[in-house]
């Protein structure tokens, strides 16, 4: 599963009603877009449509997860967060190392000066 389907999966956990056109909106992408991913979600089985409103012009559907779904939800939000903590300890090391390597120019540029 990719980060474009996770979102989207999360988005529809969130909020089942929620239009392909309103999913593009808040995820900051095409609906043709939204309109893939919705489509490959149902094939995989994580997701399933449901009518739930007739209007004149237009059906409107309810994405709902499945039992797989929330499963790959839950294994891919324990990925997600797994790869966000390792970034962030590397971060830590680098900015830490920055901070040394900068307080270490400081000192030499002030012997050089005096």
């Amino acid at each position: 599963m990719d980060e474009s389907q996770f979102k989207t999966l999360r988005e529809l956990a969130k909020d089942s009603t929620l239009s392909q056109r309103d999913l593009a909106r808040r995820m900051g992408i095409s609906l043709g877009r939204v309109n893939y991913l919705v489509n490959a979600l149902l094939k995989k089985g994580y997701i399933k449509a449901q009518r739930f409103k007739n209007a004149k012009n237009k059906i409107a559907y309810m994405y709902i997860l499945t039992p797989r779904g929330v499963s790959e939800k839950i294994t891919q939000t324990y990925t997600f967060l797994q790869r966000k903590l390792d970034d962030y300890d590397r971060l830590k090391i680098e900015i830490e190392t920055l901070r040394q390597e900068n307080h270490e120019d400081f000192q030499n540029n002030n012997k050089n000066v005096s």
